[in-house]
């Protein structure tokens, strides 16, 4: 078996339609590496269109680790994330590769690179009564009391985020400590461990959000809708689950509810997923010792390649 080098994992991050899965799916063929997959969505059985998710010929390529593993009813925590991904990431090693994590959910990346916080317990009783008062004055309200108490927090949080503007708020109405203080002051340590981060930044914007919309396009060419119908036939699936926190998913429930035409729903899943590509740059513009690359540019992939090229050699 090869002697691995005392890098942990390479990461291969950036925001939505930035070509991660293509560049990933190369380096894996190309490279004694394997794929953990790093997206909040991909976790779910039956949202393959909406989520993008490496279609079966492209997993026959290069399998991903952590895909499919969860119902859309259940819930998937940054904390069971990283449980799971140091979990891959050892069976990884163990064989003599190297584990490549790729995805765009920025805060999985943050947790397991860095540790996370021990939270207050979730306390059904304090839930409840956040939903029941969500119920009367709306999430947007909710989420205006959490930027009162936790501004840090609601900036990053999406005011549509019902789950985790929830547990924020709970964390705050626990403790008397905000989420954010929270997060600053009793992360956990992570396993000592090296990460190559590898951010796909589109330099420009205007190609990145062209890529978004021919996606969508290609999506509902594909039976995005059709997959929404099935998923609605779940009887404990509602729009309040966490899975239908992806961007489109809500936006097409809605029009199957009458609340919207389809004009409409498409307007509102580009404009959420314009929103979520920001987001995940904002998250990406805070990390440390990021090789930042044009997935754009012509020459992008040797650049990728010659990066972690340089970076195994070191050892």
């Amino acid at each position: 078996m090869p002697i691995l080098p005392p890098l942990t994992a390479v990461c291969l991050m950036g925001p939505t339609a930035s070509c991660k899965t293509e560049f990933a799916v190369r380096l894996a063929e190309a490279l004694p590496m394997d794929i953990v997959s790093v997206d909040s969505a991909m976790v779910y059985r039956g949202m393959d269109i909406g989520t993008a998710k490496p279609d079966s010929a492209t997993l026959a390529r290069a399998p991903h680790r952590l895909l499919d593993i969860r119902d859309p009813e259940q819930r998937y925590s940054a904390g069971e994330f990283v449980r799971d991904a140091w979990h891959e990431i050892g069976l990884i090693r163990a064989t003599g590769r190297m584990p490549l994590l790729v995805g765009g959910t920025m805060m999985y990346f943050r947790a397991l690179t860095r540790g996370i916080a021990r939270l207050p317990a979730a306390d059904e009783s304090l839930r409840s009564a956040i939903d029941a008062e969500a119920a009367e004055v709306g999430w947007a309200a909710m989420h205006r009391q959490l930027a009162t108490v936790d501004p840090a927090a609601a900036k990053r949080i999406n005011p549509n985020d019902s789950q985790r503007v929830q547990r924020a708020l709970e964390v705050y109405r626990a403790s008397g400590k905000s989420l954010s203080d929270w997060q600053r002051t009793q992360a956990v340590p992570v396993t000592p461990s090296r990460f190559l981060k590898i951010a796909l930044v589109p330099g420009n914007r205007a190609e990145l959000h062209q890529r978004i919309e021919r996606r969508l396009t290609r999506m509902l060419d594909d039976g995005f809708v059709a997959e929404i119908k099935r998923l609605r036939q779940r009887p404990l699936l509602t729009l309040k689950s966490p899975s239908m926190r992806a961007v489109g998913y809500r936006q097409y429930w809605s029009c199957l509810d009458g609340a919207m035409d389809p004009g409409e729903a498409r307007s509102a899943a580009l404009a959420a997923t314009r929103q979520l590509a920001k987001r995940q740059l904002t998250w990406l513009r805070a990390e440390t010792q990021l090789r930042i690359i044009d997935p754009l540019e012509s020459n992008s992939f040797a650049t990728i390649w010659s990066t972690i090229g340089r970076e195994l050699n070191k050892y």
